[in-house]
């Protein structure tokens, strides 16, 4: 029996490493930040999309001739998990690849002097319908606390951790070490691994507070 393993995905995609570089540059105005975390939500997702959407085999008829088609299967639910604040940034560039995604809001606010984060809104459903596929949006997966608890969320609604899929602009190794240990078989997509974090759990160089810089605040 094959033992799994987390397996984190840095896609080697121009448009990605470019928003990355907008998105790094602290004297980019919160404007062009903004339009960065879209592009980057919007290219992640396409690249975590990627023999992860459920599909179904047909035929079509083309002007010419009949020939086989594949198309997104529309009876399997597909959920979108921003975790707010941060996370309503990647979500606009995800729904341009899902359309017809779900959105389920989940809200966490982190104490400053502890770390660990605290929901203030959960609008997960009760059950998730079995093989939903979820995809959650966070742009910053630091000292892992906030992914933690939306996974923890998750998974106790029914939702297969090996159908879900984080996308995010900036991980840690700390974040990444709690998520392997937890989930073994979860798949994550970001723009960069970044190696350190400081006193305050915020990664270095990373992009700064995320939330902030999103909303001018």
């Amino acid at each position: 029996m094959t033992q799994q393993q987390l397996r984190v995905y840095v896609p080697p995609h121009p448009l990605i490493q470019h928003w990355l570089g907008v998105a790094r540059d602290v004297a980019t105005p919160s404007v062009l930040f903004r339009s960065a975390i879209t592009e980057l939500g919007r290219w992640l997702t396409y690249e975590a999309a990627r023999e992860w959407l459920p599909t179904q085999e047909t035929t079509v008829q083309s002007p010419l001739a009949t020939c086989p088609a594949t198309f997104i299967d529309p009876h399997i639910p597909v959920a979108v998990v921003p975790i707010l604040r941060a996370g309503l940034g990647l979500l606009e560039g995800a729904q341009g690849v899902l359309p017809l995604a779900s959105i389920y809001h989940f809200g966490l606010a982190r104490n400053e002097e502890t770390l660990e984060p605290t929901c203030y809104l959960n609008k997960l459903p009760e059950k998730f319908a079995p093989e939903t596929r979820v995809l959650i949006t966070e742009p910053m997966l630091a000292t892992g606390g906030s992914i933690m608890a939306a996974m923890a969320e998750l998974t106790a609604r029914g939702v297969d951790p090996a159908l879900i899929r984080i996308i995010s602009v900036v991980v840690s190794p700390p974040a990444l070490k709690k998520l392997a240990a937890v989930y073994p078989g979860l798949i994550v997509y970001t723009a960069t691994i970044d190696e350190t974090l400081n006193d305050q759990g915020y990664i270095v160089p990373g992009l700064g507070d995320a939330g902030d810089r999103i909303f001018g605040t």
